[in-house]
Formats: C-alpha cells, sequence, structure tokens
C-alpha cells in the first residue's frame, strides 16, 4: 500500500510539473480578431502576404517561436503504401485511416500554408509578410508562405505558434510532419490564432 501511495505521489508531480511547463501562448494580430475574417490582402486575391502576429506569455527560456499555418476544412489524404481504409468518423468532418496491418489510425493532413522558425523571441512580434532563412515546404511544394485561397465556400485557418527551448536545424525542404517531430520535446508553450475566409463573401 505505501508503494502504490508512494507511486501515486510521484505521478501526481509528475503531471503537475508537466501541467506547470505546458503554458499557453497568447496569439493575436491587428489585422483580424480571433475567429474573424481575414483581410483579401493575405490572400490570393490580395497581395498574400503572411499576417502580423503579436506573441504574448512565451516563457522564460524560450529560444526561438515557430509557426505553422493551416486549413482544417483542406484536408489531404495521407500517403497510402498499403492502402490504407477509410473509417467514417461520426463526430468530424474528415476521415482517419487504419492501416491495414497494424490497425493504427492515422490523424487528418490539412493543407499547410505556412512553416517557419528559428524566430527570435524578442519583442513577441511577427511583422507581415515575415520571411527569413528557415521556411519549410506547404502543401503546393513551395517554400514560404503562400496566400489563403479556399476552393469554395468558407474556410478556417489555424495560426499556431511554438515557444521552443532551442533553435532548430533542419532543411527547407521539410513538410510539417518534419517540423513537428523535430519540435517534439521543445516545446515550451504554444498557442493559436484563428481566422476564417470566403473569397465570395469576403
Amino acid at each position: 500500500m505505501r508503494i502504490l501511495t508512494t507511486l501515486l505521489a510521484i505521478f501526481v508531480l509528475v503531471t503537475m510539473a508537466a501541467f506547470k511547463n505546458n503554458k499557453t501562448l497568447t496569439v493575436t494580430s491587428y489585422a483580424f480578431t480571433n475567429n474573424g475574417n481575414i483581410p483579401v490582402k493575405y490572400t490570393c486575391l490580395g497581395q498574400a502576404a503572411s499576417p502580423p502576429l503579436s506573441i504574448g506569455n512565451i516563457p522564460e527560456g524560450a529560444k526561438s517561436l515557430a509557426v505553422i499555418v493551416d486549413d482544417p476544412d483542406a484536408p489531404i489524404k495521407p500517403p497510402t503504401p498499403a492502402a490504407p481504409r477509410a473509417t467514417k468518423n461520426k463526430h468530424k468532418k474528415t476521415a482517419t485511416t487504419k492501416h491495414p496491418k497494424t490497425g493504427t489510425e492515422t490523424p487528418p493532413v490539412y493543407f499547410t500554408h505556412w512553416l517557419i522558425w528559428n524566430i527570435d523571441v524578442d519583442g513577441g512580434t511577427i511583422p507581415e509578410n515575415f520571411k527569413n532563412d528557415n521556411e519549410g515546404t506547404n502543401s503546393a511544394q513551395q517554400v514560404g508562405y503562400i496566400g489563403i485561397c479556399p476552393p469554395t465556400g468558407t474556410h478556417h485557418y489555424r495560426f499556431k505558434v511554438y515557444a521552443l527551448d532551442t533553435k532548430l536545424n533542419i532543411s527547407k525542404s521539410s513538410d510539417k510532419a518534419a517540423l513537428e517531430k523535430v519540435m517534439q520535446g521543445h516545446i515550451l508553450a504554444w498557442g493559436e490564432l484563428d481566422g476564417v475566409f470566403n473569397k465570395t463573401y469576403r
């Protein structure tokens, strides 16, 4: 019983420590509000520039920021090396897939508009149309930001910012999966700003 109590206490302490370190960044923009309409300037109908972002609550020890912008309304089917079977999910718009041999589910992959890392944490701002030498390959197979451009209807766009305890050393050819993999174990905090755009009702 004493061993069980000790193990439980250790588990609680570890959980509290993990929660304490999992702070949330505040991500805002003077260009649009959370869940608000993204101005045409930042889309394929305008200048296709990346919008300005302000990041607050950056934790001590953060060495760099990384940004991932994707469109959850534009799912991309994951690779099918062994023809995974699609399984319906009543609670989500998109379906997951199960590998025929392992049976494990693969989460849906969404169209990625921007991957960028090794952004300086000083000031907590990412200017409009920001560029650096550490931008990954988006879903259009281009390096850098690609303007928001929903094919039909209203799409939602997630501007996710991560505070890391290190700077990353990865290739520009890196895609979203590669960036997420190399960030594992280095994320001190993260936050998200969402926006919407419809080419007809903008």
